[in-house]
């Protein structure tokens, strides 16, 4: 089959490799039609994410037709349509039993943090991904979700991790009614956060980012405020101006280790590796929020030390959550969402590319160039 290869650092290519097998009674095979590539994959393309080892590949964000199942599978058959959420989860353990499914302690050998992910480093279990034709997902009957009727494999494909992601960015913040809401970020996790947030009772909506293409986009479909913070001095001055010199109810990192806005923590966090990463977005998270305010983090940051300023959270009494997306949690709701017609999260999808392509693909996410929002990998049988 075709499959995304990893070969280093701003490195992958498209090869031949063996066709994944049933391993275990409960593992499904399926045959890829649709797989994203997500801004958590720069993380590894870039370099960036511990163990993450030549001959990999990618790919967390997939859905497809299921063609064969192991012995013990009693949930799907042969010729499914399912999107898969990205964590990998037993649904079993202490944390599945209460719908952490992106904390499972059974999928992982480095379970003390994250649970499996699909074609995530070996830190994340060392799984393949479904940057490919076929994929072996493991514990069939947890994950995988039939797509209903009258759902497009697009919309289904981003409810696989950008939008439950986005919504549990905002359901961490708490969102009372009426509340201001900050989002750091406007690739696809937050413009999801974005329209997210008004869903849960938003009065007032703001994203930061400094990509014009995306703030036109989050500029309508958030609908939201933007600010480019490249046309900012104190950011945390600025948002506190817009918000009667309170700040915001609630702000949300949706960008992680790689953001941009501070020289000193892209040198420390990104070029050195001092740090896990840029903690630039959590700063003006932590400054930018009110006194009592929420702070809800989904942007990834590595296992190791960040530079964060937690005296300023302890002496403004703030909230803090985080975690990875719980997907199974939410996708009822969310699927309700869309075949009602709330939510087209297909609309974020700029390009769509030949799996053959994946390199040209990544170096178009990653540059962020013709105005790329989200990209689309579509497999030689999907086509």
């Amino acid at each position: 089959m075709l499959a995304m290869e990893y070969r280093g650092p701003y490195r992958v290519r498209v090869r031949h490799k063996a066709e994944p097998e049933i391993e275990h009674p409960f593992d499904a095979i399926v045959q890829v039609t649709r797989s994203c590539i997500c801004g958590s994959d720069l993380h590894l393309y870039h370099g960036l994410v511990p163990d993450t080892r030549v001959g990999s590949t990618f790919g967390h964000e997939f859905v497809g037709r299921v063609v064969e199942v192991g012995s013990g599978v009693q949930r799907l058959k042969v010729g499914d349509r399912v999107l898969v959420p990205f964590n990998i989860a037993c649904g079993a353990c202490y944390f599945c039993r209460r719908e952490l499914f992106g904390n499972c302690h059974a999928t992982n050998p480095e379970a003390t943090a994250v649970g499996g992910i699909f074609g995530y480093s070996h830190t994340a279990g060392g799984y393949d991904g479904g940057q490919a034709e076929y994929v072996r997902v493991p514990l069939a009957d947890v994950g995988p979700t039939l797509i209903p009727d009258g759902v497009s494999e697009d919309d289904a494909v981003l409810l696989t991790d950008a939008l439950p992601t986005g919504y549990q960015a905002a359901e961490m913040g708490d969102i009372d009614e009426g509340d201001t809401v900050v989002v750091f970020g406007a690739g696809p996790i937050g413009i999801f956060a974005a329209r997210s947030s008004w869903l849960m009772g938003a009065g007032r909506v703001i994203v930061v980012d400094h990509v014009e293409e995306r703030l036109a986009f989050v500029a309508r479909y958030g609908p939201a405020e933007v600010v480019d913070f490249r046309r900012v001095g104190d950011m945390a001055e600025h948002l506190k101006k817009m918000t009667d010199g309170l700040g915001a109810d609630v702000c949300i990192d949706a960008v992680g280790c790689e953001a941009a806005g501070s020289a000193l923590q892209r040198l420390t966090g990104v070029k050195l590796k001092m740090q896990a990463g840029s903690a630039t977005v959590l700063h003006w998270a932590i400054n930018s929020v009110r006194k009592g305010g929420r702070v809800s983090v989904v942007g990834v940051y590595g296992p190791t030390f960040n530079a964060v300023p937690i005296g300023n959270a302890v002496n403004k009494g703030l909230t803090l959550r985080m975690n990875q997306a719980s997907v199974k949690r939410h996708l009822p709701r969310l699927i309700e969402h869309i075949q009602a017609g709330h939510l087209r999260p297909s609309e974020v999808i700029t390009h769509r590319l030949p799996l053959e392509e994946v390199a040209d693909a990544y170096h178009l996410f990653s540059s962020k160039l013709d105005g790329c929002i989200k990209t689309v990998l579509i497999p030689p049988g999907a086509r």
